[in-house]
């Protein structure tokens, strides 16, 4: 557990954050200049922060009151920066050995295989970093860090310098890490897809401060929060797990406590679960079922909100079986519809605007 309370007055910037991260992936997200990255430098030792605490499974790494302040090289916490920063005079074996060396011997909980092995690099270890792509030189890094034994794994945009295709490979490998990997990740991002895909708890900041805390599906859905959160338009985070591939026409069929989603073709294993978002702008409202549309995703539910903005758009928030679904349509279509909290809609939702 990694619990963080810190504030940091800079030169026209006021820091003042609280949360508390268990194992799995912790996601800092908000606008360019929220103080995500000053907080994971802060939990890495090199900024100190003005007040407050910093712990590790009770072990105290900053404490202002007490004048605690551990130096970085003690605190068995590892950095993941946007660039690799790999060692260009060593290979990818030596790299990655540096950082198994970081660790003390009665401290390691991961051996080289098993980096290896978890984030594919067998075939690359006789290399230079010169000779790797931009995604393999961040698995590396990935791996450097992970075989140091760490705490605590900080990330701050390890994708931000990749292209999409990169982007997607990545995502998969740090999936398998948060999964078989059993340590607090501090993940700094501002891109919605990331979030969706990876993080178990979000900590949504702005000018310095948490505006909120929780799972994606319930910070991300907060059409509140959606100035802060840099999101143009907002959407629903929704939990499914895979329930059947239809080979013929490449489309696979989520389930969740709403009903069924069909989407484009999934990788992934019958059971297996999926996290993804529904952009509010892709639902369109009806009153009654459809017939004889394009659309494949029609979902029953009665409307829970109607908030109608200052401009032509209205925003409705849906209960479809417990979950609550966005959707954006005109201000016009609500009251030709006389949409009002209580009544019963059908969600109709294009099985391309679902986003893995």
């Amino acid at each position: 557990m990694l619990n963080v309370k810190i504030g940091k007055q800079l030169t026209d910037f006021a820091l003042d954050t609280e949360f508390s991260s268990d194992s799995g992936i912790t996601a800092l997200f908000g606008r360019s200049g929220a103080g995500k990255t000053t907080v994971v430098n802060a939990i890495a030792g090199l900024v100190r922060p003005d007040r407050g605490t910093i712990t590790v499974n009770g072990d105290c790494l900053f404490d202002s009151a007490l004048g605690i302040d551990v130096p970085v090289e003690r605190r068995r916490v590892a950095y993941v920066f946007q660039e690799g920063r790999l060692f260009p005079h060593l290979t990818v074996r030596g790299n990655l050995n540096y950082g198994y060396a970081l660790a003390q011997p009665g401290q390691r909980y991961v051996e080289l295989k098993q980096v290896v092995d978890l984030l594919g690099l067998e075939h690359m270890l006789e290399r230079r970093p010169a000779n790797l792509s931009g995604g393999e030189k961040q698995r590396v890094a990935i791996g450097r860090a992970l075989l140091a034994s760490p705490r605590v794994l900080l990330m701050d945009e390890p994708l931000a310098a990749l292209d999409n295709l990169r982007k997607g490979e990545i995502l998969r490998y740090i999936e398998c890490l948060r999964d078989e990997i059993k340590v607090p990740i501090v993940y700094v991002t501002h891109a919605v897809e990331e979030i969706v895909r990876l993080a178990e708890m979000v900590v949504l900041m702005a000018d310095g401060k948490v505006l909120a805390t929780g799972k994606p599906s319930e910070v991300m859905g907060r059409p509140e929060l959606r100035a802060h959160a840099g999101i143009f338009e907002g959407g629903t985070v929704i939990d499914a797990k895979v329930a059947a591939h239809d080979l013929q026409y490449d489309l696979t069929t989520l389930e969740f406590a709403g009903g069924r989603l069909i989407v484009p073709g999934v990788d992934a294993l019958v059971g297996e679960p999926m996290r993804l978002r529904v952009r509010a702008r892709d639902v369109s409202i009806a009153l009654t079922h459809p017939h004889d549309v394009s659309l494949l995703n029609v979902l029953k539910g009665r409307v829970v909100a109607v908030t109608a903005s200052a401009g032509s758009s209205c925003d409705l928030r849906i209960d479809v079986g417990g979950v609550n679904l966005a959707a954006r349509i005109t201000r016009l279509s609500a009251d030709r519809l006389k949409l009002t909290a209580g009544s019963e809609v059908y969600a109709l939702i294009k099985a391309i605007s679902l986003d893995r």
